[in-house]
């Protein structure tokens, strides 16, 4: 059986999509390159946008990703199924975007944080958590200075009651994220949004934790079937 094929988008400015295409490859699929300034997704089954500072964070964080010419291609196929994960920036580009509600606004302490942050799955039905059960409590690196999310409140309830927020911060939270979401999804669950690095916790050796591997195995097992 063919290995599922997965790109990772680089756009100038990213830093962790050679991280992430490193776990897609440890789960088992292909990591494919996909550039920003194309226009073809070379027939990828999911897509990863990756951590790091795209386009500078100019403006604001994500807020140029989301014109890149490539953007064009996720939101269609995004909107015809295709499943995506936005990590770190890439969850700010999905809002951006509008593939996902609400927005990433600068920490609540307004200083970048880096640590190793306990989280629960509060969402195991999606694409990208399937690995996990729902309750879960695994500990993944956050790295950011813009992760703070926010939406209205209609929006925020929405959120809720569809159960449509896939992980949350325990123990503390380190940006001021409202009712302490680490991650959203979309209606269909085919598109994820996570501020924390699950592909800096995929081995022993130089993660906390192993935990964040979950993440790519979940979507290659739901690719090929396993």
């Amino acid at each position: 059986m063919n290995a599922a094929r997965i790109g990772v988008i680089t756009f100038p400015g990213s830093l962790d999509d050679r991280d992430a295409a490193r776990a897609i490859t440890m789960a088992g699929a292909e990591a494919v390159p996909l550039w920003h300034a194309d226009h073809d997704l070379r027939d990828v089954d999911a897509v990863v946008l990756p951590g790091g500072f795209s386009y500078g964070d100019y403006l604001r964080a994500g807020a140029l990703a989301r014109f890149a010419p490539l953007m064009t291609e996720v939101i269609a196929a995004a909107g015809n199924g295709l499943p995506v994960l936005g990590i770190c920036n890439g969850f700010q580009v999905l809002c951006e975007s509008h593939l996902l509600p609400g927005a990433l606004l600068p920490n609540a302490g307004l200083h970048f944080v880096c640590r190793d942050q306990r989280l629960r799955i509060d969402d195991a039905g999606t694409a990208w958590t399937a690995d996990y059960s729902t309750g879960q409590e695994v500990v993944i690196p956050v790295k950011n200075a813009d992760g703070r999310y926010a939406a209205d409140r209609e929006t925020l309830a929405e959120l809720e009651g569809e159960g449509r927020v896939v992980a949350r911060y325990l123990d503390l939270n380190p940006n001021g994220s409202l009712n302490d979401i680490a991650g959203i999804r979309n209606e269909a669950g085919n598109v994820v949004g996570l501020m924390p690095h699950p592909e800096h916790a995929v081995e022993s050796l130089t993660g906390p934790s192993t935990d964040g591997l979950g993440f790519f195995t979940s979507i290659v097992k739901g690719l090929v079937g396993a």
